[in-house]
């Protein structure tokens, strides 16, 4: 690829309106058999905070962010912004782009991680934005995966030092992060990897930021999981596992939720609603750590990924879990990496009504 002419920042989307809540959910849970009773629960929840997630505001602020930082390395490309799943849907970005005249474009996708939902359904987006617009898409790359990137663990850790003090003397700090199946995330990866990348990653993730900060005890639990029971997903829930400390005497907990890069409908309903609701029931002291998108370091590491390209930059990493991408080893994913699980009669088992860590 030669010098991109834009950069194209492409994530989940989200409802900006009550009246925008159903259709939202209807595209999020096409194709996947979703019964109509648990998109009437999730709207619910979107209604709550006035039929709108946060997500869409933030990355607007996200970009205006890199805009500033491109600006100022002196980096001339400009940027769009595309959804997968609503306004502004990444087909209509895709043909926008191709409009002005771009040819070349990197895509910087708002998750930090492998895995199916993580990243190859992303790089589905991306083909499918560009099948849509035909001969004349610009191409598109992926940017890098980067839980592990100096400037988001250090962005991640400043969050969990304000939050730690809020939550008492002799908090526990426990990491989360959406779960998935445990079949996806055994498929997470490379036969030569093992699999379950994402989870790997994630623990990773958690490590790095608890080593910044110095903290020597932590848990790392997961949230938001959806589908049948009979199907096992990536555990302990959060809720559980704030069960099981205040059992252990904990008097607190400060949760950080590493695996969400910006705030969503599932980090603000299940842990600022539902899993704070739970930590006053036992009695819990609760604090929740800011995501790491609302921290300046996110447009700044953006823009270094984007400087991998441009201006040749070694990419920087904090640990040696698998990762992927261009950027790494200058090449895309491989071929069958993170490949999504099916079952007879289930057409996605990742499926949920907002799901991505994104």
């Amino acid at each position: 690829m030669s010098a991109p002419q834009a950069l194209l920042v492409l994530s989940f989307g989200g409802p900006e309106g009550p009246d925008e809540v159903r259709p939202f959910l209807a595209n999020v849970t096409r194709g996947r058999g979703v019964p109509p009773e648990r998109l009437d629960e999730v709207a619910e929840h979107y209604l709550h905070f006035g039929g709108v997630s946060p997500l869409n505001r933030l990355n607007r602020e996200l970009i205006a962010g890199i805009e500033r930082e491109l600006a100022s390395a002196g980096i001339e490309v400009a940027v769009y912004f595309g959804n997968r799943n609503w306004h502004p849907f990444v087909e209509d970005t895709v043909a926008r782009m191709a409009d002005d005249g771009v040819g070349e474009a990197l895509v910087f996708a708002t998750s930090a991680w492998g895995g199916y939902s993580g990243c190859r359904q992303y790089h589905e987006d991306i083909a499918r934005a560009r099948s849509a617009v035909g001969p004349r898409a610009p191409q598109l790359i992926k940017l890098r995966q980067f839980f592990d990137h100096p400037l988001f663990v250090a962005a991640n850790a400043d969050a969990v030092r304000r939050a730690l003090p809020e939550a008492g003397p002799g908090a526990r700090l426990v990491f989360t992060a959406h779960s998935v199946p445990v079949a996806a995330d055994a498929a997470a990866g490379l036969p030569a990897e093992g699999g379950h990348r994402y989870s790997r990653q994630v623990a990773e993730a958690a490590r790095l930021v608890a080593g910044e900060i110095g903290a020597e005890c932590y848990d790392v639990v997961w949230q938001s999981r959806s589908g049948p029971a009979a199907v096992p997903w990536l555990a302990p829930d959060v809720a559980d596992h704030l069960e099981t400390l205040q059992a252990d005497g904990v008097p607190g907990v400060a949760l950080a939720p590493v695996g969400f890069v910006a705030d969503h409908l599932e980090v603000v309903w299940d842990l600022d609603h539902e899993a704070a609701h739970r930590a006053v029931q036992l009695g819990l002291g609760f604090v929740r750590a800011a995501t790491a998108g609302s921290d300046p370091r996110l447009a700044r590491m953006v823009v270094e990924l984007v400087g991998e390209h441009t201006a040749g930059l070694e990419p920087r990493r904090r640990s040696t879990v698998p990762a992927a991408g261009y950027g790494i080893d200058g090449s895309p994913c491989a071929p069958g990496c993170c490949e999504p699980v099916r079952r007879a009669g289930q057409p996605d088992v990742t499926v949920s009504a907002d799901r991505r860590p994104g």
